[in-house]
Order: structure tokens, then C-alpha cells, then sequence
């Protein structure tokens, strides 16, 4: 199993790791010297968005969505396909679906969707080839989204698109290489995405099917949810049969104690938008311990949450956690912020979010020392 992540520049960083989501270019309330602060090695952009609003023109003539946007760390790209089905499926009449026969939006071509009147096509190849645009670290596949509540036969058809369009990107990614002249081993990475929702037969057959095709690692496809749990089951069903060697990919899986788990299946990468997202309505991550030293991963209940509307923390005169070195656990305390949070100042969404991902750092650093110990034992 890849023990580091391999940039396009040839500089390594250590598994495992957390992206958080800078879905347009920014990662919302901060700065990108912010981003940095917190001790996160990259972030996640989103294909479909930076396409639409800086275009292939701009990208390119720039040098890649690094140097547009001014950011010089590691960068992953999604495929930007959940939003682009999530878009045609908004407008798409439920009572047309594929059982019934009508028009739907999402077929072996690619996604059609509407927006602000005009209607788009994005396929396979667009998605690869902006991606490859962009030069970014790792990008992956258009993928068929399968939904939680897919019947056996919607998840086929999922699978079927899947290893369709995966095919299809591993040509254009081939092809872009060449074209642009890069070699083996100065390639970005290109991860395939295992569909099949809660049937293991057609998550079999998935993997079956990519690994033929070959890509540097593979992604968690679909919902990461069971019956209101992180689905482990298939996880761990993916992490046993896919290649040893190939880098396994946590596609939204953010909760912390599921990256834990994931990190002891073999995961290495995740993203999410939970720690910006949740900064955003007042839900703080906050370690159960009395410094960061102390914090036991393996602990149940190794974490809670702080909420800064709740009455009880306008009397707090303690940091907002003491197993945290971030800006605003150690220039603020709980009554402190709770207070700025009702008065609706206009810096707590930052020193939210600077905390949600100074959290989700640390929780990474002790992930990786954890793994280095069980690699060296």
C-alpha cells in the first residue's frame, strides 16, 4: 500500500489526509493564508464550477488553477458529476424515470442539465479534460451517482454507466497525457469510483470491472450511509479486494470517528464539506480531552460538539477546547464567543471555521503517527 501522496512537482506528502472543500476556488469565510494556518496540506476543487465560472480558456492560460488562484499546495479535483446530476435532477420530472420510460437526464452520453434557461451537456471527456486543465494533484473519474434509494435495477444501470464512462475518462486521460507530453510517474492521479449503493454483488462487480481498466486508486462511490450509520460494511468490502497497492480514496466521508475507522481499513484520502459547512451553523468540534496530547483516538466518545447558541456557554470562562492550539480557542473563551455569536459579529464564521479545520488537522496528524507506529512495528 502507497505509504505517501505524490505531487505533480515530485514533493510527498504522508498518508492519510484530509481536503477540505474549496468547491469554487475559495474555501468559504477564509483566506488561503487561513487555510494553510490550520496545518491542512490541500484542497478539494470542483470541476463542473471552476469550468463555468473561469472556463478552460483562462485556466490554461494561466498555467493551471493553481497559479490562477494563487494557491502553491497539494490540489484535488472532483469530477464536479454529483453536481451536475444534482442540477438535471432538480428540473427532471420524477414521474419520467427509467421505469417509466421518459426523458431522463442523465444518460450513456453524459449529463444533461439546465441553468438559467440554457441547456448544457457534460460528459466523460469534458470533465477529464478540464481536469487535466486545471493540473491538479489527483483527479477522478465522471461517475453515475447511485442514490441511496435505487432499487437493484437502478444500482445495475449506475454500475454499467459507471464502468462506461470510467473507460471513457481513462482514454481521454491517456490521450491528454500524451498530448501534453507527460510522462509516467509525473502524472496526476486518476481514481476510478466503485457504484453498486447497498448490494455487495454489484459493488463486486464494480471493482471487477475498474481494476480492469486500472486506475492509481479508487473512491467510495455513492451514498456512505446506512439505516442512519456510516455504512463500514462496505467499506471494509471495498478495501479488502481492491489492489493493495492503489490509494483508496474516502469520496464525502467526513464524520471523524468514520475516518477513523476508515484509516484502519487502508483508506488514505478524504473530503468533505462537514467542518466548513457545519462552522456555518454553529457546530463546533471540540476533543474530549485536556490538551492535545491526551486525545485517544481509539476513545469512545473521543470528541462533541460546542454550540455557541446554547444559553449554558454564555457563563463558560474556558476555551472553546483546550486540546486545540487554533486562533480562536486560544484568544477567546466560550462565553466569549458565544456572546459575538448572538451579537452576529462578523468574525465568528471564520474562527469557526479556522477551528472545525484546525480539528480535523490535528485529527489527521494523530492518524498518521498511529499508522507510522503500526508500519513500524
Amino acid at each position: 500500500m502507497q505509504d505517501k501522496f505524490r505531487k505533480l512537482d515530485g514533493t510527498t506528502l504522508p498518508y492519510p489526509l484530509f481536503f477540505p472543500d474549496a468547491t469554487r476556488g475559495e474555501v468559504r469565510q477564509l483566506s488561503f493564508t487561513d487555510v494553510k494556518k490550520v496545518g491542512l496540506p490541500g484542497i478539494l476543487v470542483n470541476t463542473f464550477h471552476l469550468l463555468r465560472l473561469v472556463g478552460t480558456e483562462k485556466t490554461e492560460n494561466a498555467g493551471g488553477i493553481h497559479n490562477y488562484l494563487g494557491w502553491d499546495k497539494a490540489m484535488i479535483s472532483d469530477s464536479g458529476g454529483f453536481q451536475v446530476m444534482s442540477i438535471a435532477k432538480k428540473s427532471f420530472d420524477s414521474a419520467q424515470d427509467l421505469r417509466g420510460g421518459g426523458i431522463y437526464p442523465v444518460t450513456d452520453e453524459g449529463v444533461t442539465f439546465t441553468i438559467d434557461g440554457v441547456n448544457h451537456h457534460f460528459s466523460p471527456e469534458d470533465s477529464i479534460k478540464y481536469q487535466m486543465a486545471m493540473r491538479t494533484d489527483l483527479m477522478v473519474v465522471l461517475d453515475d451517482f447511485t442514490p441511496p434509494d435505487a432499487t437493484r435495477e437502478e444500482a445495475e444501470i449506475t454500475v454499467k454507466r459507471t464502468t462506461l464512462w470510467a473507460k471513457r475518462c481513462k482514454t481521454t486521460y491517456l490521450a491528454e497525457c500524451e498530448r501534453l507530453g507527460i510522462p509516467e510517474g509525473k502524472r496526476p492521479y486518476l481514481i476510478g469510483v466503485v457504484q453498486g449503493a447497498y448490494f455487495d454483488d454489484l459493488r463486486m462487480r464494480s471493482i471487477k470491472e475498474l481494476v480492469e481498466i486500472g486506475f492509481d486508486g479508487y473512491g467510495y462511490g455513492g451514498w456512505p450511509m446506512r439505516d442512519g450509520k456510516f455504512d463500514i460494511a462496505t467499506a471494509k468490502l471495498m478495501a479488502d479486494n481492491l489492489p493493495k497497492d492503489s490509494v483508496l480514496y474516502g469520496l464525502g466521508i467526513g464524520m471523524p470517528d468514520d475516518i477513523v475507522k476508515c484509516v484502519a481499513l487502508g483508506y488514505q484520502i478524504f473530503d468533505c464539506v462537514l467542518p466548513t459547512r457545519d462552522a456555518r451553523h454553529g457546530r463546533l468540534y471540540v476533543y474530549t480531552a485536556e490538551s492535545m496530547d491526551k486525545i485517544d483516538l481509539q476513545k469512545e466518545g473521543f470528541y462533541e460538539f460546542y454550540n455557541p447558541r446554547q444559553a449554558q456557554h454564555l457563563t463558560e470562562n474556558i476555551p472553546v477546547s483546550s486540546a486545540c492550539d487554533c486562533e480562536l480557542c486560544t484568544t477567546l473563551s466560550r462565553s466569549e464567543f458565544a456572546t459575538m455569536w448572538r451579537a452576529k459579529d462578523e468574525r465568528v464564521l471564520r474562527l469557526a471555521t479556522i477551528h472545525n479545520l484546525r480539528f480535523y488537522a490535528i485529527l489527521m496528524e494523530k492518524l498518521r503517527r498511529q499508522v507510522g507506529r503500526v508500519e513500524s512495528s
